[in-house]
């Protein structure tokens, strides 16, 4: 089920980046003071009474007349900051507008608040930077902006921000039910311009019958329903791509947004990268979100076509994949050409493969041998006067695959000897394609 999508709005130096850092919990955003320090997109998850929701960081927006003041680099950089932003805004559920409390109302807030009222979205009015009674009192001079009633915070200390969030999640929308689908869900998923519709085109093109075209969650989505090798499968394609016409270029150059709903809804992704640009933040972007998501992958690099070869090209262009996806070593990569329709069989093989892999069960009596056998090759390193035991581990669930190791001491365990044991698991039965969770316990006696 896909998380509803939040966007923190705003003109530049106004605390939105301190605002989305005080919304997730961690320090993501790059805080600077300076305007326009955020120019990409920042994307995070937050939860409020029990109601989890994607948190989007958006660079400030200058005032048109102060855009085309620019001139040369900043001018195109200032039209892409516009471009970023009003893709936020239209994938967004629900607008947090921040403005700043000791700058005041000023033109470039109106300008602002006139696009927003048209978008038709429900829109906060966040004044920030309210940190004492009298600038909490000076906020009511954003009531001149039509926007209804705005909310005193100060995002640095987090004063006033209960009452945000209690407004933000009255605001949101219901959830969205799933469409009922057979058959594992597979997202064609990457950055714009990287070929997803013509890999889509080409899967579809390999003889397989179309069961059935289904609406999606994702808005403008149309998931479709094929029989692949006998077996149902549902591709999800990146919403909207079908109708590029109805599509402004500026707003799909820039939309990832539509990529993490149709990921969020994905038991595979195929992640798809331009063989010919390399690998760009905006690639890595998707694939850490992918991870984070624990859904299964496989890295297709797309364009192949168009590299010039020699001997060791394509090992050595896996060999830099790796490198750049060094989080995400499990993944398969294929090379393929959507366009020519080279290896597409090969790119729904291995994303079946993974589908195997996020379903397999193993046996606990072999995987209590794989631990002995780690254990015992490698004994984890122990804290002063507490010597570190395992006792068993098991298989609690699939998809994505979940083991739970029994010690005696879970919080001195090191997180380099949960990577080996994870790389042991891997060794011993593959999982190839499929993140794993790990889950390191007490037994109810040691924590007495």
């Amino acid at each position: 089920m896909t998380k509803p999508i939040v966007a923190i709005v705003g003109r530049p130096n106004v605390g939105k980046s301190s605002l989305f850092n005080r919304l997730i919990g961690e320090r993501r955003a790059i805080v600077e003071d300076l305007p326009g320090t955020t120019r990409d997109r920042v994307y995070g998850t937050s939860n409020w009474g029990g109601v989890e929701f994607t948190v989007v960081d958006t660079a400030g927006l200058l005032g048109e007349d102060e855009a085309a003041a620019g001139s040369g680099t900043l001018a195109e950089i200032l039209k892409d900051t516009r471009e970023q932003v009003q893709s936020a805004i239209e994938e967004a559920d629900v607008i947090l507008f921040v403005t700043d409390v000791k700058i005041g109302v000023n033109a470039g807030d109106y300008e602002f608040a006139d696009m927003l009222r048209r978008t038709d979205k429900p829109t906060i009015l966040v004044v920030n930077k309210a940190d004492s009674l009298t600038r909490r009192e000076d906020a009511v001079e954003f009531y001149s902006l039509g926007l209804g009633e705005p909310f005193p915070v100060s995002s640095y200390h987090g004063s006033g921000t209960g009452d945000m969030l209690d407004r933000l999640v009255e605001s949101l929308p219901e959830s969205e039910e799933e469409p009922e689908t057979e058959g594992p869900r597979i997202a064609i998923a990457g950055r714009p311009n990287v070929g997803k519709s013509r890999l889509l085109n080409a899967i579809l093109g390999q003889e397989r019958a179309i069961v059935s075209d289904l609406p999606g969650t994702t808005r403008d989505s149309l998931d479709t329903q094929i029989e692949w090798e006998g077996e149902p499968v549902t591709l999800i394609d990146t919403a909207g791509i079908r109708r590029r016409g109805r599509i402004d270029p500026g707003i799909e150059r820039f939309s990832v947004l539509r990529s993490m709903r149709s990921i969020e809804r994905a038991d595979i992704c195929l992640l798809l990268m331009d063989a010919t640009e390399g690998f760009t933040a905006q690639d890595l972007h998707i694939a850490g979100f992918i991870d984070e998501q624990k859904k299964g992958c496989v890295v297709v690099i797309n364009k192949w076509d168009l590299i010039e070869k020699e001997a060791g090209t394509m090992e050595d262009y896996r060999l830099k994949a790796r490198q750049a996806l060094d989080f995400m070593p499990y993944a398969p990569i294929v090379f393929t050409s959507a366009k020519l329709g080279q290896r597409v069989h090969q790119v729904m093989e291995a994303a079946m493969s993974v589908v195997e892999q996020r379903d397999r069960r193993v046996p606990t009596a072999k995987l209590n041998q794989v631990l002995k056998d780690a254990v015992q090759k490698h004994p984890p390193p122990s804290r002063p006067g507490k010597w570190m035991k395992f006792y068993y581990v098991t298989q609690a669930d699939v998809a994505p695959p979940t083991f739970v190791f029994f010690c005696n001491d879970p919080e001195g365990l090191h997180f380099s000897y949960r990577r080996y044991l994870e790389n042991e698991v891997r060794a011993a039965f593959g999982f190839e394609g499929t993140p794993i969770r790990m889950s390191f316990r007490a037994r109810d006696e040691d924590r007495r």
